[in-house]
């Protein structure tokens, strides 16, 4: 007998369907003790011999991998200062090109040899070999200018307006071409295209 209202007719049950998705994140609240716990774990391991050890590690075969980079060309694993089609194509420019940078080094170990046996004998011939010297020096850097702008033109052309090329190619063409890095990958006269 119902009180308040009519009686309840028997209802039948609804079809199973898909069920809703339970709200909230499906999980009970971590208490403060349990958060707190979790957030203490410390910034640097509990080792810190092992992580040495091992930064060292990647860090040798990243240079190892820099270094086989550097001998053979190979533009993954180049330092940042050689990367890249614009560094490449100055390295190439510079290596196909007989350079008079190249012969700086060894001309200047010449002359200072002879400055020094000659110092001694006629001081008047010393002053004409230290200027040979400057000559020498102002030469080959022209020359490496001259080329450096030489090469700006050229990368305009190909890559359109590109920055920072000059220092870059004068460094490499005053070094002697066994001692550039990376190595050249282009004989002389092969020039990029």
């Amino acid at each position: 007998m119902a009180v308040f209202g009519r009686k309840k007719q028997d209802v039948p049950a609804p079809a199973p369907g898909p069920q809703p998705e339970p709200e909230g994140k499906g999980r009970p609240t971590p208490t403060r003790k349990e958060a707190q716990a979790r957030n203490r774990r410390p910034i640097i391991s509990t080792d810190p011999k092992v992580d040495r050890k091992a930064a060292k590690a990647a860090v040798r075969e990243e240079r190892a991998k820099m270094n086989q980079a550097l001998m053979t060309g190979d533009e993954r694993h180049l330092p940042p200062a050689h990367k890249g089609p614009v560094k490449r194509y100055i390295r190439d420019s510079i290596d196909a090109r007989r350079m008079l940078g190249e012969y700086f080094f060894p001309l200047t170990i010449v002359i200072i040899v002879a400055l020094f046996m000659v110092n001694n004998l006629a001081p008047e011939l010393a002053m004409l070999v230290i200027l040979t010297l400057y000559v020498v020096v102002l030469i080959a850097l022209a020359h490496s200018i001259w080329v450096s702008f030489k090469i700006k033109k050229e990368l305009t052309a190909k890559f359109g307006p590109v920055r920072g090329t000059h220092m870059y190619a004068i460094a490499r063409s005053m070094q002697m071409r066994r001692m550039r890095l990376p190595k050249p990958q282009v004989k002389r006269g092969e020039f990029p295209s």
